[in-house]
């Protein structure tokens, strides 16, 4: 039985990776996760340069899950280069770098600061909802999704992964207008966007007023979401979207996700990917399954 996938041409030893921002860049999590376990560690949005994020409060609990307002906080390029690629490659197990911008200029430079580093893939994420910049221009728009799409391939040395956002009419529409736009792959789903108000305040909770929403509340509209993208794009779909189990997992590999991530469940387990690698074999043994590739989409 073979848990190996083959993403754009990228193996990686099994199906599963971690949702960009739950996860830091790895190190926080090496006291509780056997990094070699992973197909991928999917790192923190990485910028040009060092992103201070969104006042505080920028995180709340919601019913089945949570909602975030971070704002892509993060040290910036030079410090990543430096710091965490050293430290991911010492584990048997694929780096995926995101890249976050504010504009076009901005994901190039970072991209292009990527092509002679040791990482695996890259995730473009054109699609958070807390950076008023441009994020979410990008990301619903699919005439700007794929121009950014074709930008970024310009520069890319790695596998590019285009993330989208749910935040739009058709999922399909914009993974067409990505793989169009030359993606190796799409990720789906990031947060959708929403809000909170403490009533006793009279106030929103979270000092941005919205903020992406994930965790198991959404896993079902993410199921969805990637059984329409997989049915419209030829690419690999990394699907995402509240996976708190195997079984939540499985249900996105077979309805078209060639791999998955988990995000929000690492905040309350912080072993949960191994869980989920863990079930996902003993489902395939189980149901008879000699690769992964075998159960990808199966449920039309």
């Amino acid at each position: 039985m073979n848990m190996k996938v083959n993403i754009a041409g990228v193996e990686w030893n099994n199906p599963v990776t971690v949702a960009s921002g739950t996860f830091g860049s790895g190190a926080e999590f090496a006291d509780y996760v056997d990094l070699n376990r992973l197909g991928a560690v999917t790192t923190k949005g990485v910028a040009n340069i060092p992103w201070a994020g969104n006042p505080t409060p920028r995180v709340a609990e919601t019913y089945g899950g949570m909602m975030n307002a971070v704002g892509l906080q993060n040290p910036g390029i030079d410090l990543f280069c430096e710091r965490d690629i050293p430290f991911l490659r010492q584990y048997d197990t694929k780096i995926i770098v995101n890249v976050c911008g504010k504009s076009t200029e901005d994901y190039c430079e970072v991209v292009e600061r990527l092509a002679d580093e040791d990482v695996d893939m890259l995730e473009i994420n054109i699609s958070c909802p807390n950076v008023k910049e441009g994020g979410i221009a990008f990301g619903q728009n699919p005439k700007a999704a794929e121009e950014i799409t074709k930008a970024v391939k310009k520069y890319a040395k790695q596998p590019v992964i285009m993330k989208l956002s749910p935040n739009v009419t058709s999922i399909a529409e914009m993974a067409k207008a990505v793989e169009a736009g030359g993606a190796d792959a799409v990720s789906l789903i990031n947060t959708l966007t929403g809000m909170k108000v403490d009533i006793n305040r009279k106030a929103f909770v979270l000092a941005n007023k919205t903020g992406g929403v994930s965790g198991p509340a959404i896993h079902p509209i993410a199921v969805r979401m990637v059984y329409e993208a997989a049915n419209a794009v030829q690419i690999p779909i990394i699907g995402m979207g509240g996976i708190a189990s195997a079984e939540d997992a499985i249900e996105m590999l077979l309805v078209g996700a060639s791999a998955v991530s988990v995000g929000t469940a690492n905040f309350h387990d912080p072993a949960v990917t191994m869980k989920v690698v863990d079930g996902i074999e003993a489902y395939m043994k189980r149901q008879g399954f000699e690769s992964v590739a075998d159960m990808v989409g199966i449920v039309k």
